[in-house]
């Protein structure tokens, strides 16, 4: 079955001490699902073949020779690769992981992300039990560490610290997807209409209007009437103390 698998191929190592784990690692997983037919001679020399540049040119044309003399030999192809890591790791490595642990953080990553990544870093990095912790702690968001530093049974593994941050990671993420969606159902919904303000009929106005005075000598004629909102307004006459003539639809006001 793995031979018709699509598996990724090592980059070529030049025998930079922070990319040897990796390249062993892919070597592994390629010889694993690609070339586990192959014999232990071919498998080290298609290793070889990604041995390229810097200063693992010389190792690899040392190691070529004592392979061709027959001085070396291996039994398995995880022999070749255990030599390699020692011989361009040598503690840079170490040193290497040590410090890429160091600057981890969480940050907006999802819980299972940084342990995975946690996970690679701290392999390699010569910190164990204790100290791991402590990274790993250092390495997550405040209030996942607050919640579980305050929890009544106290994590003593690594293991238990990764599987309980992650519960705890899932869950507050599930309850803020919930409250967005509960947010967002209200903002669909809208807010309540307000009821219009029914408008009231104007109140009836009563106006009387003032004539001019006459210049004349004799009856003063009828003031003219004025009609307001239906309602007929009768002025008062003037002159020669003729009262004005009654108007049978006038009403008297006082």
């Amino acid at each position: 079955m793995g031979s018709h698998m699509e598996v990724a191929k090592p980059a070529i190592f030049n025998g930079e001490a922070g990319k040897v784990g990796g390249f062993v690692t892919t070597c592994r997983l390629y010889l694993r699902m690609k070339m586990r037919e192959a014999t232990v001679e071919e498998q080290v020399f298609w290793i070889l073949s990604h041995v390229q540049g810097g200063a693992a040119d010389t190792w690899k044309e040392n190691v070529m020779e004592e392979l061709e003399s027959g001085e070396v030999e291996y039994e398995m192809a995880e022999e070749f690769l255990t030599s390699l890591r020692k011989e361009f790791g040598r503690g840079k490595e170490e040193a290497v992981k040590a410090v890429e642990l160091r600057r981890m953080e969480q940050g907006g990553k999802m819980m299972e992300e940084f342990v995975q990544e946690f996970k690679r870093a701290a392999r390699g990095s010569g910190y164990e039990r204790r100290p791991l912790i402590e990274e790993f702690k250092r390495g997550m968001n405040g209030g996942i560490r607050r919640k579980l530093m305050e929890a009544e049974n106290s994590l003593t593994s690594i293991e238990n610290w990764y599987r309980r941050a992650t519960a705890l990671d899932r869950n507050w993420r599930e309850s803020r997807r919930e409250k967005e969606r509960l947010r967002g159902k209200k903002e669909v919904g809208g807010a309540p209409k307000q009821k219009q303000k029914q408008s009231l009929p104007r109140p009836l106005v009563w106006q009387r209007r003032q004539m001019p005075q006459q210049a004349t000598t004799g009856p003063a004629p009828m003031e003219g009437i004025e009609r307001t909102n239906a309602v007929a307004v009768r002025g008062q006459g003037q002159g020669m103390g003729i009262p004005p003539r009654q108007d049978s639809f006038a009403m008297d006001i006082d």
